[in-house]
């Protein structure tokens, strides 16, 4: 009977985690592409966060952006197990961790060209996650 009880929630959540996975992998390009349109543009995208300047590489982009993604993506999981409205609660939490992760990214020593493409790209791996988390936490009718 326990089998029979399990097998919807595996069924339920296969497309959710595809889903979400697709969001991940999403984010992360968007990020890229912001990247890349910021190295293309001429941006010289180094800071200086007190160690000396440093570049910010594609690896470091992609590495912060899935980061970023999956531990949104643990968060919301716990909260799904412990409450009925995990993803309103998700959804304030990540606005408001978006919106406090623009004041470094705007405040860094950088260029200006280098401060701008750091903040897009906050604000698309932001958008992405929390749209694309959001739709695949959505209950269907």
């Amino acid at each position: 009977m326990s089998t029979e009880a399990s097998a919807p929630r595996a069924v339920d959540g296969t497309p959710r985690l595809r889903n979400r996975s697709i969001a991940l992998a999403v984010a992360v390009l968007a990020a890229v592409v912001v990247w890349l349109i910021a190295t293309v543009a001429g941006a010289s995208l180094t800071v200086d966060q007190g160690a000396g300047p440093q570049d910010v590489t594609v690896l470091a982009v992609i590495v912060t952006s899935a980061l970023a993604a999956l531990l949104g993506w643990g968060l919301l999981a716990v909260l799904e197990r412990l409450s009925a409205h995990a993803t309103t609660i998700w959804t304030a939490i990540a606005v408001a961790v978006l919106v406090l992760s623009l004041v470094p990214a705007s405040l860094v020593d950088a260029s200006a060209g280098t401060r701008v493409a750091l903040v897009l790209m906050h604000l698309a791996v932001g958008a992405v996650v929390i749209l694309g988390f959001r739709r695949a936490g959505a209950r269907r009718a």
